[in-house]
């Protein structure tokens, strides 16, 4: 029974996988359906996964309540705002300029994500102050280079001559150069994981490995 349960949802992923590369490369009016239906049948996955991620939510953050482990009371809040925020999106007004879920959105959620943000900046400028040291040639380099293009985004580094060619020069050659080194390991290893699944090398989204 076990080995049924590994090898049907491995047959299962390696037909649809093979036949939605293959619809890429035949052209034919049963393929282009079978895409569509394969694409209907995602849409209806992600909703009913989505209704099991709120029962796990409830769940979780009710279990919490229960017992009261410390910060129960952040679930609470969870839970309490997340209530009211679907009560506002069924109010007859909904999303409409003024209603409850435009309100909340304007005056809650716009401002915890600016306060949220700002917050992230400080700690991205502390751990940049952390990473500029240069205790390295390799340190030296990052730091100078971050000086460099931080100078050309201001009036007052723009005026200093050669910097902002010297900036455009980094950001056009250097910059690019390793962006699409980035892009070429991505792809590489997306190609990787992709033939691992196909030949049921990968296993880890059966919810376990052998």
């Amino acid at each position: 029974m076990l080995h049924l349960k590994r090898t049907v949802p491995l047959a299962i992923a390696f037909f649809f996988v093979v036949a939605l590369i293959l619809q890429y490369f035949v052209p034919h009016p049963l393929s282009e359906k079978f895409l569509g239906m394969t694409q209907k049948w995602a849409i209806i996955v992600v909703y009913v996964s989505l209704l099991l991620g709120v029962g796990s939510l409830f769940q979780s953050h009710l279990r919490k309540i229960r017992v009261q482990t410390p910060g129960w009371g952040y679930s609470l809040v969870t839970l309490s705002v997340f209530g009211l925020t679907v009560l506002a999106g069924f109010h007859s007004r909904g999303n409409s300029p003024g209603g409850p879920l435009q309100w909340t959105y304007e005056f809650a959620y716009s401002p915890m994500s600016a306060t949220m943000f700002s917050l992230l900046g400080f700690f991205i400028a502390s751990a940049a102050f952390r990473a500029f040291r240069a205790r390295s040639v390799e340190a030296t380099l990052l730091l100078a280079t971050a000086v460099v293009i931080m100078l050309a985004q201001v009036p007052l580094g723009a005026a200093i001559p050669g910097v902002g060619s010297l900036s455009a020069w980094i950001l056009g050659v250097p910059l690019t150069a390793a962006k699409r080194a980035l892009m070429f390991g991505v792809a590489l290893g997306s190609i990787a994981t992709a033939l691992r699944i196909i030949f049921g090398i990968e296993r880890s989204y059966l919810g376990g490995t052998e």
